[in-house]
């Protein structure tokens, strides 16, 4: 009786299979617009962005921040559009979890995981925990002096912290994505290797 339960079980597990490419299609489209993005505003503020980079006081302080600028670009516009193809997606990923790498030491890295301020969270650090007053203030003062509604009709009143949570979780889904590809049916990636690549 336990046999047949556990073979049936199996069994289903492994006709979930055929739905296999859903994870991978998923994890390439919800990256597209965030790498796209980050990209293109990078573009748009290309000598803004190659100053944070360089500068030591207010900025990164990165060596050759002309060139990173342009690498950085390259590896988001790019990747988001070969994340959208499913082309060159194990390549691809490499530059991007690099650009993870570089924000979550860079950028983020300082001020702990969390990106979003909450006290209540696992890792919170005492400037999270210091957001809490801050955030009651602010919202006291919204209250008292401005259209408080109208203000939080879009969303409740957050606090940044600006942790490394997003972007280790980005390089998470780029490192899945580097082991098991774009996926099979909607990716070019799967369509090249099976009608132009010789088999093996």
């Amino acid at each position: 009786m336990v046999k047949t339960i556990l073979e049936k079980g199996y069994g289903l597990l492994n006709s979930s299979k055929k739905l296999d490419f859903l994870a991978p299609l998923l994890m390439r489209l919800y990256l597209v617009p965030i790498f796209w993005m980050a990209g293109t505003h990078k573009i748009e503020g290309f000598d803004n962005i190659v100053q944070w980079f360089g500068n030591d006081d207010w900025g990164l302080g990165l060596p050759f921040p002309f060139l990173l600028a342009i690498l950085a670009i390259g590896a988001e516009v790019v990747g988001a559009i070969a994340l959208l193809l499913g082309f060159g997606v194990r390549l691809m990923a490499v530059p991007m979890m690099f650009t993870m790498i570089i924000a979550m030491t860079s950028v983020h890295g300082q001020y702990g995981w969390q990106a979003i301020a909450d006290a209540n969270a696992p890792f919170s650090t005492e400037r999270v925990q210091a957001s809490v007053e801050k955030k009651e203030i602010i919202i006291s003062i919204l209250q008292e002096h401005g259209n408080y509604e109208w203000l939080t009709s879009s969303g409740n009143i957050t606090i940044l912290n600006n942790g490394i949570e997003f972007a280790a979780t980005y390089f998470i889904m780029l490192l899945a994505l580097f082991f098991i590809g774009g996926g099979r049916y909607v990716s070019l990636d799967y369509w090249f290797k099976r009608k132009v690549l010789p088999k093996a």
